[in-house]
């Protein structure tokens, strides 16, 4: 409450206002942990989908280099069906939304 609550109840105001405070205190320490605890979870969830991104990558392109040296399709075969795909949403952005089949 400030310096009213010192001048009317002297010390008894005094320690009111450190208990203000220490609770004061004690929420933003919750808030900040619960925050931090926060990005540490989108942290991890991140950290996930980066490895399982990789490994889809590794997968991806240990499927499409078995294909090209087994002569199934030829790279150019291949650049020609990905770049007609990544048109279909309208615009050749290396991404594609749309349903596998």
């Amino acid at each position: 409450m400030g310096w009213g609550r010192t001048l009317l109840l002297g010390d008894i105001g005094n320690r009111l206002d450190i208990e203000d405070t220490e609770l004061e205190i004690a929420n933003l320490r919750r808030d900040i942990q619960g925050t931090i605890r926060k990005e540490m979870s989108q942290d991890k969830k991140l950290s996930g989908l980066i490895s399982e991104n990789l490994e889809l990558k590794l997968y991806l392109a240990s499927v499409i280099r078995l294909l090209v040296t087994k002569e199934v399709i030829s790279k150019s075969e291949l650049k020609a069906v990905v770049d007609q795909i990544d048109l279909e949403d309208g615009s050749h952005d290396g991404k594609y939304n749309g349903n596998i089949f």
